[in-house]
């Protein structure tokens, strides 16, 4: 399939006519020099990424990511390399004086699934071991990719969440760092995390106090409950629900309708930001205190927290590209 391509319909193999490019007759030479060299300034990198497929709608100016992990569908190691080196080739290829970009995408290829957060596997072999290095190693590299998009990698652009399943724990977090978040009905959120006598650690906190109150934002944190995209979007974190199969439609009417506006909204966002004032100092503190509890887990909880990676492992996995 084509990823750089002016006439992208839909990211789920509908496209009319694929592998064709959609070049206006009514296209200038000039115009169609600065496609070409456009084309040529985005590099080739960006879409071999081994766990993330990327695409660049040029019309729409806009940078669709799915994560395709290879095992389960978690923040693993691979995944998370994937994301730095994904956030590192948009910040220097797109954005003024480069490929423009005004969307940032991201939803995932995973059958009902964004985002189960945390390798946990990981997490109970570090755990055993004794190793708080590696467990703060592990936060500080999701809290880093997170504060980043966050700052929408310090480019003019808006970034939108794709939901069309479970987004459960660190999936979750990631979620919150998205200016917007488009979900599909049946889509479900949690932080599971205190089933194992943990707490999740990669923004939530941080985030969910800012938007939500410090009372509202524990009973979502502790409270081990499960929220389906309707009652999230009463509570003001899911800007916008529809039916099943339909998220991907409901991105691009809101690129559509963002049109002269996108100024505007990012300029929005970035008072917001502002006014929410998270610093990256803030999330690598709390990942210090999830790791020091991390290593005060009992046995049992090991034990649950592997019967949940496993149960993961059991999910359908992705196809093949």
């Amino acid at each position: 399939m084509d990823r750089l391509s002016g006439d992208l319909a839909g990211h789920d193999g509908s496209r009319e006519a694929e592998g064709a490019i959609a070049i206006p007759f009514a296209q200038s030479s000039d115009e169609l020099f600065v496609q070409a060299q456009r084309r040529l300034s985005v590099p080739d990198e960006l879409f071999a990424l081994s766990e993330l497929d990327v695409f660049y709608d040029e019309r729409a100016e806009a940078l669709w990511t799915y994560m395709r992990p290879t095992g389960r569908p978690s923040f693993t190691p691979p995944m998370l390399g994937d994301f730095v080196n994904w956030q590192r080739l948009i910040g220097a290829h797109f954005g003024p004086d480069h490929v423009p970009l005004k969307y940032l995408i991201l939803g995932s290829r995973s059958p009902g699934v964004f985002c189960f957060g945390g390798d946990l596997e990981l997490f109970a072999s570090l755990i055993r071991d004794g190793n708080r290095d590696g467990l703060a190693a592990y936060g500080y590299r999701c809290v880093e990719i997170l504060h980043r998009n966050m700052h929408a990698l310090d480019l003019p652009m808006l970034t939108i969440g794709l939901v069309q399943g479970q987004a459960l724990g660190g999936g979750f977090e990631a979620l919150l760092s998205f200016d917007y978040i488009i979900a599909e009905r049946g889509s479900v959120f949690g932080l599971p995390e205190v089933k194992f006598g943990l707490f999740p650690g990669m923004g939530a906190h941080a985030i969910l106090s800012r938007k939500l109150g410090s009372a509202l934002a524990d009973r979502v944190i502790m409270g081990d409950i499960t929220y389906t995209a309707e009652q999230l979007n009463e509570m003001g974190l899911v800007d916008r629900v529809v039916d099943a199969g339909q998220g991907e439609r409901a991105v691009r009417d809101f690129i559509a309708r963002a049109g002269r506006r996108h100024a505007g909204l990012v300029g929005a966002r970035r008072a917001a930001r502002r006014s929410e004032n998270i610093s990256l100092a803030e999330l690598r503190d709390i990942v210090d205190h999830w790791a020091d509890a991390a290593l005060m887990l009992r046995e049992q909880d090991l034990k649950l927290m592997q019967r949940l990676a496993g149960a993961q492992e059991k999910l359908p996995k992705v196809s093949a590209a």
